[in-house]
């Protein structure tokens, strides 16, 4: 596995474990909407994962673009529609975004990698 998704994935489920453990109703809670609104509905869940990813790099928040690319990666979301929803973000975002996507793009290629 690419050592830098092996090391995103590991520091994501340890700080969501202690997360969790604080017993917060309130982080329950957002964790489990955050959960439920990515399931399929009317929208397929690999459009909604390109929706969050959009707008992920709008606010430009690395941690949440790098989960939804890789929920992306695991369902099959083609590359070139990843990209297209990124050249969305760009045009939303504008140019401060383009350090995201070099980012976006490293870790898109490390999933690549861990197909190898």
């Amino acid at each position: 596995m690419s050592k830098l998704v092996e090391e995103f994935n590991a520091y994501r489920s340890k700080m969501n474990e202690k997360l969790l453990n604080e017993n917060s109703k309130i982080i329950k809670r957002i964790f489990n909407l955050d959960a439920n609104t990515y399931q399929p509905g009317t929208l397929d869940k690999g459009s909604k994962e390109l929706m969050g990813l959009v707008a992920s790099t709008v606010l430009r928040c690395d941690d949440c673009i790098r989960y939804h690319m890789e929920e992306c990666y695991k369902l099959k979301v083609s590359k070139a529609a990843v990209v297209e929803s990124l050249e969305i973000a760009t045009l939303v975002g504008g140019t401060i975004v383009i350090p995201h996507l070099r980012r976006a793009f490293e870790y898109w290629e490390a999933l690549e990698q861990n197909e190898q």
